[in-house]
């Protein structure tokens, strides 16, 4: 339906987006980790969010800041992020589409697709690369870096740009 295509267009626009979209990390001993963070920066300085969400936006930017989590072979970005939300006490809604064996993300710290306009909403990037699946279809490798960004222009803000597509 509509949501799948405005989904699979935010996707498109994330995979063009961010090319050197993390930072390197030290390889902890045993285990698998990666590295997971939550960014709504763009939102610091704009004026398209409501004046009640406001207080919502961290003037760092960060809703969290890069973490080293651990993960277990065979677990999505999705399983990471929920987990994460959860121990640092982060707010987020999700649609689970199980005839697609997709999971879109809604909002994170209350901050909601179109909260900052009609293009608004969150992707994510894997080692700077936006996949075009969805999170919870991605599984993590060790050392992967996942990074969530809040887009206001289905990606253009954040380096990508659906023209010419």
């Amino acid at each position: 339906g509509c949501k799948m295509k405005k989904l699979l267009l935010l996707m498109l626009a994330m995979v063009m987006l961010l090319s050197g979209c993390g930072m390197k990390k030290e390889a902890a001993a045993g285990g698998l980790t990666c590295t997971l963070s939550i960014s709504c920066a763009n939102l610091v300085d704009s004026d398209v969010l409501a004046e009640a969400k406001r207080p919502l936006v961290p003037d760092s930017g960060w809703l969290l800041e890069p973490v080293e989590c651990s993960f277990e072979e065979g677990e999505s970005v999705f399983d990471v992020l929920s987990r994460v939300v959860r121990e640092n006490k982060i707010h987020m809604e999700f649609v689970e589409t199980p005839a697609y064996n997709s999971v879109y993300i809604e909002g994170i710290g209350n901050l909601y697709e179109f909260d900052g306009g009609p293009q608004s909403g969150w992707m994510y990037c894997v080692n700077g690369e936006f996949p075009n699946y969805g999170c919870s279809t991605v599984k993590l490798k060790d050392g992967d870096v996942v990074e969530w960004v809040y887009t206001l222009d289905l990606g253009n803000d954040v380096g990508g740009s659906m023209a010419g597509k």
